[in-house]
């Protein structure tokens, strides 16, 4: 059996859905495991940087605009800047 490096990425690293899955009330946390882990940082950067991290901002646009936090406009050309980022793949 062969053993892993020591700083060899686990297999679950920047996946999106793994390190930082959505809770019951629809907010994301990520799980126990992770906050352990040494690559955590590095690890979560990654998922929301990727093009699933996109889905990640607007649902914190989401909740900003509900709450007040933010105007339609300002939320409108966000949203606008998020789907161009959607659609470059960044």
């Amino acid at each position: 059996m062969k053993k892993r490096p020591e700083n060899a990425r686990p297999d679950c690293f920047g996946h999106l859905d793994t390190v930082f899955p959505k809770t019951a009330d629809g907010l994301r946390q990520s799980p126990p495991a992770c906050m352990r882990c040494r690559h955590k940082t590095d690890c979560l950067r990654s998922a929301v940087q990727g093009a699933a991290g996109v889905e990640v901002h607007e649902e914190a646009l989401q909740r900003a605009y509900r709450s007040g936090v933010i105007s339609f406009f300002e939320r409108w050309s966000r949203k606008k800047r998020l789907s161009r980022r959607r659609k470059q793949g960044l």
